[in-house]
């Protein structure tokens, strides 16, 4: 069952997207949903490395600039971000806002936070929870041309 948290960034999720600790969440891997032109869902998967919330109310997302993501970003511009861990599940609501920053073969999008919501088990599900979120390797190397390149673009102002 989701409850809402409201339209911005609770701070441990601030913390969490903030890339504060970006080398423990390294091998994580979030979902992000965008819209296709025929209203269909468009899952794709980030890691922590693409994305950066720049504020509470702000995420930076960095993805390939001809992408199919990316073309839902700039043209339906709704996103919902996947949080999926063993402590918790987020679903961030989002829109881009703005003309995305090209740096090909990149494009930073500026996400709004329009609601956030938390899902819990309910009670009928007796304790069900996630173990574990979605991981993957090996992990991008912080210093090599693509991350470094990535961080520079979603640090960029």
């Amino acid at each position: 069952m989701s409850r809402s948290l409201g339209a911005a960034l609770p701070p441990d999720l601030l913390r969490a997207l903030s890339q504060s600790d970006l080398t423990a969440r390294l091998g994580q891997a979030l979902p992000l949903i965008t819209l296709d032109a025929a209203g269909r869902p468009h899952p794709m998967l980030l890691s922590y490395l693409e994305l950066l919330a720049a504020g509470p109310e702000v995420i930076r997302l960095v993805v390939g600039a001809h992408g199919s993501s990316a073309r839902n970003l700039a043209e339906r511009g709704a996103a919902t971000l996947l949080v999926v861990d063993a402590e918790r599940t987020v679903y961030v609501k989002c829109r881009a806002h703005g003309q995305p920053l090209v740096a090909a073969p990149l494009a930073r999008f500026t996400l709004r936070v329009e609601d956030v919501l938390e899902d819990s088990a309910a009670e009928w599900e007796g304790g069900a929870r996630i173990t574990s979120g979605i991981v993957y390797g090996p992990p991008l190397a912080l210093d090599s041309d693509p991350a470094r390149t990535t961080l520079a673009l979603l640090h960029q102002d």
